[in-house]
């Protein structure tokens, strides 16, 4: 049976490694984008401005893929413009990113205690 947009929008992203940068393409599987709208959202978000080293290959930092799901849900589920979510972003960026931060921080703990949960089942 086919998922209706709604339900492939909203499937659960996966937690995010404890680790200082990732690469563009594992922002792109951890926020379920492509790389090019990645570069693309680097030209109209401000805020998204990942470290550039050498050879400019781009490292994320834990924050940027925090606001780069934001950016997401912004555009793809609350059905915002480039302009309205830029607008919403700026009007509001402590009380969102704190909002999806905690949403993250709950998601990997759901995920740490799923695992604690299947070694009690399985040992």
């Amino acid at each position: 049976m086919r998922k209706n947009k709604k339900e492939r929008l909203t499937h659960e992203l996966p937690p995010i490694p404890d680790k200082l940068y990732f690469t563009i393409s594992e922002v792109g599987d951890l926020c379920a984008v492509k790389a090019y709208v990645l570069r693309y959202w680097e030209q109209e978000f401000p805020q998204l401005k990942p470290v550039k080293r050498r050879g400019n290959r781009r490292y994320y930092q834990y924050r940027d893929i925090l606001l780069v799901r934001q950016i997401k849900k912004l555009l793809y589920e609350d059905g915002f413009t480039i302009e309205g979510a830029r607008s919403q972003l700026t009007s509001k960026p402590a009380a969102i990113s704190q909002s999806v931060k905690s949403n993250a921080v709950v998601k990997k703990i759901i995920a740490e205690l799923e695992t604690v949960l299947h070694n009690l089942q399985s040992g």
